[in-house]
C-alpha cells in the first residue's frame, strides 16, 4: 500500500497538472476552514475541489475514443533490396601470422 499511493499521485499529477493542483488546495483549505470553523474558506475550498473535479469530468467527455486498429510490427522487409552476399569458402592456405 504504501509503495502504490505515490506512484498514483505521481501519475496523476503527470496527466492533469492543474486540476490536481487545484483538487489539492481546495481539500487543503476546506480541511483548514473545517478544522478552525472558518465556514467560507471551508465552502470556497468545497467549491475550488468541485469545479476541478467537474472540469476533469468534462474533459474526459470530449475526448474521442481513437479506433482501435492492430499494429503491425515488422522486424524485417518482406524481401531484401540488396543481392545476397556469395558463398564463404575455406581457403587451403595457411593463414598468414
Amino acid at each position: 500500500m504504501n509503495a502504490v499511493l505515490p506512484r498514483f499521485l505521481k501519475s496523476t499529477y503527470r496527466k492533469e497538472p492543474l486540476i490536481s493542483v487545484l483538487v489539492t488546495m481546495g481539500a487543503i483549505d476546506a480541511l483548514i476552514g473545517g478544522l478552525n470553523d472558518s465556514w467560507s474558506l471551508f465552502a470556497f475550498g468545497l467549491g475550488t475541489t468541485g469545479i476541478a473535479l467537474a472540469f476533469k469530468l468534462w474533459r474526459f467527455q470530449q475526448r474521442r475514443p481513437l479506433p482501435e486498429e492492430p499494429v503491425v510490427q515488422h522486424y524485417l522487409p518482406s524481401r531484401s533490396s540488396s543481392a545476397p552476399l556469395p558463398m564463404l569458402s575455406v581457403s587451403k592456405k595457411k593463414p598468414p601470422l
